[in-house]
């Protein structure tokens, strides 16, 4: 079965045209996006393919400025030629009404990009067949099994246009892509999951994939009782990610600034130089990061703690937010920098998480475990505490126990309740560094690298009847 999506205004005009008759239709300060998604996916059940789709979305933000400190937003879908002029006056109307913001500053001047008029990146349903060949090789595998397998993935290109009524004209082309692959005993009493991130679908190994989960139910062929507590605990890459994500999510240096936040002091100020952890783990961005590129500049709809229209364009360069252990900076627009004291370092759309010495993987770390538990990932993560950093959420598709470095079942789901800045301080031992998708935020920020981690002391709180 197979659909295609588009969106209903589409005339076939260029989005650099969109966005330089925007700027013409303004009256003032102006900064224009145009962004164009397009997506192919493909899902199965049961080991057989079910469905598969194209689908293309548009989007235009104008962001009109007035008096040099009140700014009006309106972002709108499918815009044509016949719509820019309505669009510009409405958000020069809104700038008009608007109160003064805190972050105004003067629009970044800039230049334009050669290429900035080239057409949007296209995805295609060529671009499934290569990963189409590869699942039916692996379902007939699951049917000569014990297991069947589950999943969609999806391959997109998202292109941004970003036009100022200050010269600035550039364009970046984001390609993503995901598969999430579950795999089911027979009866389905047993789950596993498995994720993969690249930027094209013909990157992911399928193979591996499916040997991985079939390793996986075979552990759990054997059930282990076992209660809530803390537990020396293997995460792999995909769980490690999660956390460190959402600690990302939440360091930006207002917050820290203002003591809302686990970087920041008390009393006020932030914790940058503070070192969080003996153990040697670095967290960093960088949008030139090889297989992780991310936008080199700002572009952004709307102002936040994290992100400032005035920004637009600015250069995002590589940032270290924690160098082997210390805390060395926090994301800032140019207003919260001077709030905080720190410089102008902009958050860059990717992670990086490394521990020095680390090698090999999770099962490595398994290895040299003497007694305590293997994660596979982590699910429903929600904020307890914001001062902390206090996080709970529950395990999904297997925790199995270790016992004298080897997988020896599996165990019943929990529920966790833990820090992730905290539990940098029980890192007592880590894997290389990969590729790999967070199962919960991976939909938000795909284009992470994180090792396994052995974490001391993992706080399982109580056991959930999730599976």
């Amino acid at each position: 079965m197979s659909d295609r999506t588009v969106p209903a205004s589409s005339d076939g005009t260029a989005p650099a045209e969109l966005a330089e008759r925007a700027l013409a239709a303004a009256t003032g300060p102006c900064v224009v996006l145009v962004s164009t998604s397009s997506e192919a996916n493909l899902r199965w059940a049961a080991s057989t393919l079910t469905t598969n789709g194209l689908t293309s979305s548009s989007e235009t933000t104008v962001v009109a400025v007035h008096g040099g400190d009140r700014v009006g937003v309106v972002t709108r879908a499918g815009v044509g030629p016949q719509d820019v002029a309505a669009l510009v006056a409405d958000a020069e109307a809104a700038a008009r009404s608007a109160q003064p913001a805190e972050d105004a500053a003067p629009l970044v001047e800039g230049d334009a990009q050669d290429g900035f008029a080239a057409p949007p990146g296209e995805v295609e349903a060529a671009d499934l067949s290569v990963l189409a060949g590869r699942l039916g090789t692996a379902f007939e595998s699951a049917r000569n099994g014990a297991h069947e397998l589950f999943g969609y993935a999806e391959q997109s290109v998202r292109t941004t246009y970003l036009a100022t009524s200050t010269g600035i004209r550039r364009r970046y082309e984001q390609p993503t892509a995901m598969v999430q692959l579950n795999a089911k005993s027979h009866g389905r009493t047993r789950s596993a999951w498995a994720g993969g991130a690249a930027t094209a679908l013909d990157q992911v190994d399928v193979g591996a994939m499916v040997g991985e989960l079939v390793q996986r139910l075979g552990w759990q062929a054997r059930s282990i009782e076992l209660g809530a507590g803390r537990y020396d605990t293997v995460l792999p890459p995909s769980a490690v990610a999660d956390l460190m994500l959402y600690a990302y999510f939440s360091s930006d240096a207002r917050s820290a600034h203002e003591g809302r936040s686990v970087f920041g002091r008390p009393g006020g100020g932030t914790r940058v130089g503070e070192r969080l952890t003996s153990a040697p783990v670095s967290l960093r961005s960088d949008p030139a990061a090889p297989g992780l590129d991310a936008a080199p500049v700002v572009l952004t709809g709307s102002s936040s703690d994290s992100a400032s229209v005035f920004d637009n364009g600015l250069p995002i360069g590589p940032a270290s937010w924690i160098d082997r252990g210390t805390l060395t900076a926090l994301p800032t627009t140019r207003h919260t920098a001077a709030l905080a004291g720190l410089p102008f370092t902009p958050a860059a759309d990717n992670l990086l998480v490394d521990v020095a010495g680390g090698r090999g993987g999770a099962l490595d770390l398994v290895r040299d475990l003497d007694d305590g538990l293997l994660l596979t990932c982590l699910w429903y993560i929600r904020e307890v505490d914001p001062q902390t950093l206090l996080l709970t959420g529950l395990t999904r598709d297997g925790v199995y126990r270790v016992q004298g470095g080897e997988v020896t079942g599996a165990v019943t789901n929990f529920r966790f309740n833990e820090s992730p800045v905290h539990m940098l301080a029980r890192v007592d031992g880590a894997g290389a560094p990969e590729r790999t998708l967070a199962r919960e935020f991976g939909e938000y920020l795909p284009r992470t690298s994180a090792p396994a981690l052995l974490v001391r002391g993992f706080n399982f709180s109580s056991v959930s009847q999730a599976s």
